[in-house]
């Protein structure tokens, strides 16, 4: 009985634990030989606690990597993974650069307690290193005659190998790049860094640019859809000859809609809180009175035990006692 009522305080100083927590986004998926940026997000209590990045499925053994009391690299174009702690927004970000398969795996963002009655708060995400290719925005649109221009990266492993532009569906179509890692003409210009991504401008845009096109390297591509659009002024001139609408063909106004306010939310988000912190006490002190009762009754019944078992003691001894006299009184009248 009394470990439960152990059990049952102890869990006393898990609540503000509950109520404080650590947030992040639960998957990234980076194209190899790049970076990423992961933001986690804290509540105000641990705005001057450490901060820190640590790899592994499990946080009680995962492999420390970054820690906001941890001096920075001299040199950070060295430094593989940083971490920068802003407690004004309430979020520090790591960033992770240069980034292999073999650096795909469980990471955790962790707020460092240092209580042994409380845990870290901390929460996992998941970063899955690929190889292949994306774009930067798979749809475009120019007007005619400007210029549009479309990025694609690549994984690292991609860095030597030509790069295409070319029409959806006509592979005949496309356009290569040189040794150089370039191409260009009057309406395709082509450009490789090699440094994991490559652009394409198209040129004096036109109406029958429009449509489907690849970016692609080695086995991979990626879709991208070029609109382009009327001239500007073209569209003005045609406004100005619209008619305007009949007082039946008005449109009624409706105002946007309003938004929550995050000092309305953060005030009924504390009154949860104080409420939650109310009832989770109540219930343990109710469990301890309990708890306490329980104990009271089990020792009443454990003495009423004890008491039954003098008395029965105590009532064989009589009629043994009884046994013996009648023994004698037989023996008497045998006497007699």
């Amino acid at each position: 009985m009394p470990q439960l009522l152990k059990l049952t305080l102890g869990l006393l100083v898990w609540i503000p634990a509950s109520l404080c927590r650590v947030t992040t986004v639960e998957e990234h998926a980076v194209l190899e030989g790049r970076s990423v940026t992961v933001p986690c997000h804290y509540e105000p209590q641990y705005g001057s606690y450490v901060k820190y990045w640590c790899q592994g499925r499990m946080r009680e053994f995962c492999t420390s990597l970054a820690r906001t009391d941890t001096p920075l690299s001299v040199d950070l174009a060295k430094q593989k993974v940083s971490i920068y702690d802003d407690p004004v927004q309430l979020v520090f970000t790591v960033t992770m650069t240069d980034l292999k398969e073999g650096d795909t795996g469980w990471y955790w963002c962790g707020v460092e307690v240092g209580s042994m009655w409380s845990a870290d708060d901390a929460t996992s995400t998941y970063i899955n290193v690929i190889h292949g290719m994306s774009v930067v925005n798979s749809r475009v649109s120019g007007e005619e005659g400007s210029s549009v221009t479309v990025e694609c990266l690549y994984s690292e492993r991609y860095r030597e190998s030509e790069k295409k532009w070319c029409r959806s569906g006509d592979w005949s179509s496309c356009l290569l790049t040189d040794s150089e890692g370039s191409y260009d003409d009057t309406s395709v210009a082509i450009s490789d860094d090699r440094t994991g991504a490559f652009t394409v401008t198209l040129k004096k845009l036109q109406k029958r640019d429009a449509g489907w096109y690849w970016c692609a390297t080695g086995q991979q591509q990626m879709a991208v859809h070029v609109l382009v659009t009327p001239p500007a002024s073209t569209t003005a001139a045609a406004l100005s000859v619209t008619s305007p609408p009949t007082p039946s063909q008005s449109v009624a106004y409706l105002p946007p809609p309003k938004h929550i306010r995050k000092e309305s939310w953060d005030t009924h988000r504390h009154i949860f809180e104080s409420a939650v912190v109310c009832v989770s006490l109540m219930l343990l002190v109710g469990m301890a009175i309990l708890t306490r009762k329980m104990w009271k009754q089990h020792k009443k019944e454990h003495r009423q035990a004890e008491e039954l078992k003098e008395y029965s003691g105590e009532t064989a001894n009589l009629q043994n006692g009884a046994v013996i006299f009648l023994n004698r009184d037989s023996q008497n009248v045998q006497m007699f």
